[in-house]
């Protein structure tokens, strides 16, 4: 079973997701609130992907996702940004990647979620 780590401040919004997920029968998810807690807990759980939100109290995912790409352990982690900071039509209009990153826009289908992971995970 694939460890999937969510690390977004929205409590509700991790719960859903974690449900969703986890009733598929394929992913154990795990769920990180506090943005500043975010490098402790991937090394505690190692996950094989990270669900990173972009906003959050004390750490930003850009600056969480600077430390894991600069880290040899963890660099190679996929990470997939969702967040509310960008529209579904942004998303397709940059083809789902902005900056070089895979974004998905919230709340995310949770096909489309799906969908994502498993391309992140088949590589």
């Amino acid at each position: 079973m694939k460890k999937i780590l969510i690390i977004d401040d929205e409590k509700d919004f991790t719960q859903m997701v974690k449900l969703n997920l986890e009733s598929t029968g394929g992913y154990k998810v795990f769920i990180e609130n506090q943005a500043v807690n975010a490098v402790e807990t991937i090394r505690v759980i190692e996950p094989d992907l990270i669900l990173l939100d972009v906003i959050m109290p004390g750490r930003e995912g850009p600056d969480i996702l600077f430390d894991l790409k600069a880290n040899e352990v963890y660099k190679g982690i996929p990470v997939v940004f969702l967040t509310a900071t960008v529209t579904p039509d942004e998303v397709d209009e940059q083809e789902g990647v902005i900056g070089g990153h895979e974004f998905l826009a919230k709340p995310a289908k949770l096909q489309d979620l799906i969908s994502c992971i498993e391309r992140h995970l088949t590589v």
